[in-house]
């Protein structure tokens, strides 16, 4: 006979919420570019990402006439750290080559303008900006999933932005409780983690 599984009990990370009405609006392919990109680009207080995958990422830094010039996004997350912005970066797996060499390009960020932390189960995808902005939805932090690569070349991703305050909250606490480590004691893949949060 099988056994099954004893389960401790629930986690912070586990939950389900009544039901309510929420304003929100859908977005999907280049959606993600002009709503979550452009709402970090424009952040005054803080930037909260959460992502299984990171990779450089491309985007419109400026315009002349009609012509676009782009640039690194971690450019522009350098620009909002001088500015004072708190960055913070929560992933799961090793950022892609081109990322790493221009974070190591941009010392602000590397010494503490972008906090970042990695865990291996981390799978949400998260984009809160200045407490105000939520992003919830299928995109990783790169360019094929927030649109910034050709329409030949995205994936097809979906997701919702609000500034609802209680999914705020709830989000926001959520990211904090793993960011702190808050799972990191009962967690059944410390060993794939190379520095647990706690």
């Amino acid at each position: 006979m099988r056994r099954l599984p004893i389960f401790a009990a629930p986690s912070a990370a586990d939950f389900v919420r009544d039901e309510r009405k929420v304003a929100l609006s859908l977005v999907s392919g280049r959606g993600h570019l002009d709503r979550v990109v452009e709402a970090v680009k424009a952040a005054k207080i803080s930037v909260w990402i959460a992502t299984a995958n990171v990779k450089e990422m491309l985007v419109e830094r400026s315009r002349v006439g009609r012509r676009s010039i782009f640039g690194s996004v971690l450019r522009v997350l350098d620009e909002l750290s001088e500015r004072g912005v708190e960055l913070r970066l929560l992933h799961a797996e090793l950022p892609s080559r081109p990322f790493r060499d221009e974070l190591e390009r941009l010392p602000r960020l590397t010494k503490g303008g972008l906090s970042i932390r990695m865990c291996p189960r981390i799978h949400l995808k998260c984009v809160i900006v200045d407490g105000r902005s939520l992003y919830l939805g299928s995109a990783n932090w790169t360019g094929a999933g927030l649109g910034a690569k050709s329409e030949r070349n995205r994936n097809f991703e979906l997701g919702i932005v609000t500034e609802d305050e209680s999914m705020l909250d709830e989000v926001q606490s959520l990211y904090e409780h793993l960011w702190n480590g808050g799972e990191c004691a009962r967690c059944g893949r410390r060993e794939l983690c190379e520095s647990p949060l706690a």
